[in-house]
């Protein structure tokens, strides 16, 4: 792990009898291992088992979507993820009958993340789940974790009224039998895939969105052949049927084909293929070119069906996520992805629930927010699959796809579909409905200063990228980097010109000192003896601040310009001074993508999973610090704000 990420704070407690835990994970597969991960850098007593002897050989997901990266750069693993050299997709290409209806030809080819997302990665990432799994472990075992194998649940009871503290029993056991454990925990956390044990014993239905299902044949392997775009990730249609290409680490190739659908006349969702039937099958797709396999690595038959599990938890307690709520086709790559955004979704609210930050009822917000994602991701997958299978795109469609409508110019459904497709894919399309952390019109906080004129990051979105200058040392940053996955709320002050917002700043740190506000509410114990050298967490476990100035950074003084509460925070006081091709008339570009003046400023608040909260205007007096007082009062375990006079 890139050593600047390492975390220096920690919250839990991990000086627990042996038997109880904070938290007991069962899977170790992507949603489990990110889960894992998250909870022991915030020192949480894990137990984390999996009914495998290894982490996974071969075979299972491979697409890391520009979204995950970015998350996996910000938690300090992309390093290690990129050290494996894994193919890259920037470009989708798409084959189709010829009109002579012999063999087949490319009939388009467009970005896998077109220009118009702002992705700091416009690329997926191809690479064996596998090695994506040891990546996770290795970070485990630094922090005191290791993957219990091969182990297997038996069986848990969740009863809160008989044990406050560790209401749920779990009980283990090795899978031969031979060794058993039952612990206790303050939480149950099922990753075991499709084939939930958790699941079924809650007695949680799986509801099937499309009632077309599908077998799968998906092979990994070294090929040799003479087809062009071999490198390239493929769509391709022919009169033999229709295979999908997926370029691979270390020169491998992984080739899904659709062996039967439920539409077929002689259905059987047991039906199966050899080895040597699938790859007879692609070489009739892929006429004229050729195609002989050097070495299959992995090669299996599975069927596919789109559904959804009725509920993510009972009773806040036990929870389930990734592939033991949601399954889908494997078509648009969002397994792992969505696996990963469920995990981290629900770390950080456990946490602050845990170290006493948040009310309880903030787990709610896990199934709400996370069941509405994969229904939108079922609802699209389902969309995607029409679009490619029903008619080949035509060469216009897809140059015009990957340019704005012009001005007045309707654009038709292919190039809406594909647009919105390719949001979603990416990870950025990931939108959270209106709730206690994202605020709307109808949230309890209510000020004239949220939501300023102007102000483009839509509350429950991904924060907007930008470029700056880290003034301590010149050097240009991502600034939604900035911040690492440290369990912390990420409090963004754009300060504007100085000139005109030096007050707004007095006013806006001196009101963060009062005794109620969100801030001295939630100061840490240990304020007194924090090391000069901790950068992110110094006054509070739960907020990181920074500073960023609407000026070039040679004209930025932190010990005269940065309020002594923000100056604390001095490596993350930045100058918004670096050009953007977005905004190209802008004189801070930061400033101007975020929708914010670039004179007076204003302030995001911005969730520890990266997702936008609220947004407030900088004003002097205390109406900011009133403003976001009442946003986190709407989840927040303690009063905050000013007492307010009773008619």
């Amino acid at each position: 792990m890139d050593e600047n990420f390492t975390p220096t704070e920690k919250v839990g407690d991990k000086q627990k009898p042996s038997n109880e835990y904070d938290i007991v994970i069962i899977g170790a597969g992507p949603v489990g291992l990110l889960l894992s991960t998250c909870l022991a850098r915030w020192g949480y007593k894990i137990k984390h088992i999996d009914n495998r002897p290894e982490p996974t050989k071969t075979g299972r997901a491979d697409g890391i979507q520009p979204r995950s990266l970015d998350l996996l750069r910000n938690m300090g693993l992309k390093p290690a993820i990129m050290a494996h050299e894994p193919a890259k997709v920037y470009e989708v290409a798409f084959w189709d009958p010829t009109s002579a209806g012999k063999g087949i030809q490319r009939t388009g080819t467009w970005a896998s993340c077109p220009s118009f997302i702002d992705a700091r990665y416009p690329f997926t990432t191809l690479l064996h789940q596998g090695l994506i799994e040891r990546v996770f472990i290795s970070d485990l075992e630094k922090n005191g974790v290791e993957i219990q194998r091969p182990w297997t649940i038996k069986g848990f009871r969740s009863d809160e009224a008989k044990s406050p503290k560790y209401p749920v029993e779990v009980d283990l056991e090795h899978v031969d039998g031979k060794q058993r454990e039952t612990v206790k925990a303050k939480y149950l956390f099922s990753g075991e895939g499709a084939r939930s044990f958790v699941r079924d014993q809650l007695k949680i239905g799986i509801k099937h969105k499309d009632p077309i299902a599908h077998v799968w044949g998906v092979m990994d392997g070294v090929v040799k052949t003479d087809f062009p775009d071999i490198k390239m990730k493929c769509t391709i249609h022919s009169e033999h049927g229709s295979i999908m290409v997926i370029p691979r680490e270390d020169n491998m190739v992984r080739l899904y084909i659709q062996i039967a659908s439920s539409t077929d006349k002689d259905w059987n969702p047991r039906k199966s293929a050899t080895e040597e039937e699938v790859q007879n099958s692609a070489k009739r797709i892929l006429e004229p070119y050729s195609i002989e396999w050097e070495r299959v690595e992995w090669y299996s038959v599975y069927p596919i069906g789109q559904g959804i599990a009725e509920k993510y938890t009972l009773d806040h307690r036990v929870f389930m996520g990734g592939d033991a709520c949601h399954t889908h086709s494997p078509k648009a790559g969002q397994g792992m992805n969505t696996a990963f955004l469920d995990a981290l979704n629900l770390a950080w609210k456990i946490h602050h629930v845990e170290a006493g930050f948040a009310d309880r009822s903030l787990l709610h917000s896990y199934e709400s927010e996370r069941k509405l994602i994969a229904e939108n991701l079922l609802n699209f997958d389902a969309k995607y699959a029409a679009l490619f299978s029903q008619r080949a795109p035509a060469a216009k469609d897809v140059a015009a796809a990957t340019e704005k409508a012009g001005a007045g110019e309707e654009e038709n459904q292919f190039i809406k579909t594909f647009k919105e497709s390719c949001e979603f894919t990416s990870g950025y399309g990931v939108a959270y409905d209106p709730n206690s952390l994202n605020w709307s019109s109808s949230h309890p906080a209510q000020s004239d200063l949220i939501n300023p004129k102007g102000n483009k990051n839509r509350t429950g979105r991904i924060l907007i990228n930008s470029n700056v200058t880290r003034v301590v040392d010149a050097n240009v940053v991502h600034l939604e980097q900035e911040i690492p996955v440290n369990g912390s709320f990420r409090v963004y002050v754009f300060a504007g010109n100085v000139s005109k917002t030096q007050q707004a700043l007095k006013d806006f740190t001196q009101n963060l000192r009062k005794k109620n506000s969100f801030f001295s509410t939630y100061l840490r114990k240990d304020i007194d003896t924090v090391s000069h050298h901790e950068r992110h967490n110094p006054h509070s476990h739960f907020f990181t601040f920074c500073t960023i100035f609407a000026s070039k950074r040679s004209s930025i003084e932190i010990s005269r310009d940065v309020p002594d509460l923000l100056a604390r925070y001095r490596d993350n006081v930045y100058a918004d001074d670096i050009w953007d091709q977005r905004v190209p008339d802008a004189k801070a570009a930061a400033h101007a993508k975020m929708g914010l003046d670039e004179e007076s400023g204003g302030v995001i608040v911005v969730r520890p999973d990266g997702y936008v909260g609220i947004v407030t205007a900088l004003a002097e007096g205390s109406g900011t610090v009133d403003a976001l007082n009442q946003y986190f009062s709407a989840f927040c375990s303690k009063a905050l704000g000013e007492p307010r006079a009773q008619l």
